[in-house]
């Protein structure tokens, strides 16, 4: 049975540009993979084409079958969470586990107020 986790630091789902995202990312994995990657990004939900970033990634080395690993990235200074009548953008964190394809992934949003901007009444 696989298993990966996203645990952030103080469970916090809101942030600002520029500040750190921190936590744990864990897996309990059948067998040791050949690698273990956590991703930062951003994606757009909605009507039309969904667009994706990847803004930064962290490989980790000699992963082990179980374990959890610190991970910290500072933010962008933008694009900023937004939600609108069509589309919105989301950032997100990206545990994927090779081979296999094992994933998780945990949403947050980050903008100057610390929350998704809301583009409708």
């Amino acid at each position: 049975m696989s298993e990966l986790k996203i645990l952030l630091r103080d469970e916090r789902l809101n942030y600002q540009p520029g500040e750190t995202i921190e936590g744990v990312a864990g897996w309990r994995l059948d067998q040791p993979p050949r690698s273990v990657e956590l991703r930062l990004f951003w994606f757009t939900r909605g009507k039309g084409t969904e667009d994706v970033a990847v803004v930064n990634q962290l490989n980790f080395a000699s992963p082990q079958s179980e374990e959890g690993r610190t991970f910290s990235f500072t933010l962008p200074p933008e694009p900023w969470s937004f939600s609108g009548q069509l589309i919105s953008l989301i950032w997100a964190l990206e545990l994927v586990a090779q081979p296999g394809n094992h994933s998780t992934r945990i949403e947050f949003a980050m903008s100057p107020t610390g929350r998704e901007i809301q583009l409708h009444a």
